[in-house]
């Protein structure tokens, strides 16, 4: 994350570990053997093992897993609570390189990757295509992505239906901070349109931790307000409610059918993306 260059930054990330991570386990007349299963009326013989039935005086059909490409779409939340600072880095500058990285990964797999930055006066799109040249304009659009204002209204989920009608894997990159339920809207919309969903959800390490001394006061990033708290008198209460939100959040949305993973910021984002991928295999 010492690199500004995104481009850069995301090979960087990227190269040498992940390479095939999104394999396809859709079983067909791939290269890479997969199972034996019964014969059954209709199916291909090419595809009979006939040492098989040599051996066994039975009919079996030979499988392969087969590399499939896919449609990826990364959405941005670009709302001013990303803004939120930990040390030399904000939620926003962590969700660039996320997203970056991810965008790289697809694009080195052969997979078209598309973009949704979510913002106050509505949703920016870019749509899933692959090459070198669509994956600089979609470096561009993340470096142009500053945190500014509310999450984006639900008027707005209505552009989505603009889009294409393939279904796509989309992985939101958020702090899940919302004043009412229009996070879970836009879930619940994209849900409708039988996207598979994966929620990065980004949270800073003393916002984990309430690491602060004393009496201190506290700002909401998107609607300015302010309180003042003594921190160590509520560090336990915040501990317990802060757990409970969170595990709220998990449920809410593995209820929906939502892959969800906690990152914290101070991770590195080769190791966070590591372990969320290796957590899906």
């Amino acid at each position: 994350m010492s690199l500004r260059n995104l481009s850069l930054a995301a090979k960087t990330t990227i190269d040498g570990f992940m390479t095939g991570a999104n394999k396809s386990s859709i079983k067909g007349s791939g290269m890479e053997f997969s199972q034996y299963r019964s014969y059954m009326p209709g199916d291909d013989l090419r595809w009979m093992d006939w040492k098989m039935y040599a051996r066994s005086d039975r009919y079996y059909i030979r499988e392969s897993e087969s590399e499939t490409n896919i449609s990826v779409r990364l959405l941005v939340d670009a709302s001013a609570s990303m803004d939120h600072r930990d040390g030399d880095w904000t939620k926003m500058e962590y969700a660039r390189y996320l997203a970056a990285s991810l965008a790289y990964l697809a694009h080195m797999q052969g997979d078209a990757v598309g973009l949704y930055v979510m913002r106050e006066d509505g949703i920016f799109s870019l749509a899933a295509r692959q090459g070198t040249q669509h994956l600089n304009r979609l470096f561009y659009q993340l470096e142009q992505a500053g945190p500014k204002g509310r999450f984006t209204e639900p008027i707005h989920y209505k552009d989505i239906y603009a889009g294409g009608r393939k279904r796509e894997l989309l992985v939101f990159i958020t702090d899940m901070y919302q004043q009412g339920e229009e996070i879970y809207e836009l879930l619940d919309l994209l849900g409708a349109l039988r996207h598979e969903i994966i929620v990065l959800h980004l949270m800073a390490r003393n916002e984990m931790e309430l690491s602060y001394e004393g009496f201190t006061t506290l700002e909401d990033l998107e609607t300015g307000a302010t309180i003042q708290v003594d921190t160590d008198a509520i560090k336990q209460g915040y501990t317990q409610k802060l757990t409970d939100h969170l595990t709220n959040t998990r449920k809410a949305l593995l209820g929906r059918n939502i892959d969800y993973r906690l990152m914290v910021t101070d991770e590195p984002v080769d190791e966070a993306l590591r372990a969320f991928l290796q957590a899906r295999k």
